[in-house]
């Protein structure tokens, strides 16, 4: 009797990867209560439907509020390292699309030649029917810095900048920035070829 072969499911990533790698804790970068300015992040992953993609997850890291990162090819002596700061989270992202993180206010850092870069937090979006993840950034609205970023000034196209930056809601106690990622389609997010 030939045994009767089933064939792999057409997920090319997940969803059992959501499963694994979902630690609500890990979207409140604050626990340890970290030097700077606390704020929230808040949006939703889009699809190029416009529908909510509700089984991403949503890496973040970045650099404290002095701008240095918990890392050690950050040799910047400069500034301080924040034993209370880990500076890296995820986030899964619910039946809405939606994800949260809870962190500080970053610093600015130093990119190519020395020349300053905004605060930022950088990005990577997992999701089923991505064999790679897709790496953004995260720029803050109103930041005077924005204005001589080196990758903000990089890109030509003003409405592919607009994606990059957060829109600062309503501030209650504690600021709260919206940033939608759109995989594809209108409005996508641009994305850096890493």
């Amino acid at each position: 009797m030939a045994e009767k072969l089933i064939p792999t499911p057409a997920q090319t990533v997940g969803p059992f990867f959501h499963l694994g790698l979902a630690r609500p804790e890990w979207s409140d970068l604050t626990r340890q209560n970290p030097a700077g300015q606390r704020i929230v992040i808040e949006g939703r992953v889009i699809d190029g439907d416009g529908a909510p993609v509700p089984d991403a997850l949503i890496e973040l890291w970045q650099a404290n509020a002095a701008g240095r990162y918990a890392h050690p090819d950050d040799r910047q002596a400069d500034k301080p390292v924040d034993p209370n700061f880990r500076g890296y989270g995820r986030a899964a992202t619910d039946n809405a699309g939606a994800y949260r993180f809870v962190t500080i206010k970053p610093g600015p850092v130093p990119g190519r030649g020395n020349s300053l870069q905004a605060p930022h937090l950088n990005l990577a979006v997992f999701a089923r029917g991505m064999l790679k993840q897709l790496f953004t950034r995260l720029y803050f609205a109103g930041e005077p810095q924005n204005a001589d970023d080196p990758l903000l000034s990089s890109l030509d196209d003003a409405s592919g900048r607009q994606t990059l930056i957060a829109a600062k809601g309503v501030e209650d106690t504690v600021p709260t920035y919206h940033f939608d990622i759109v995989l594809q389609g209108e409005r996508e997010t641009v994305f850096l070829d890493l």
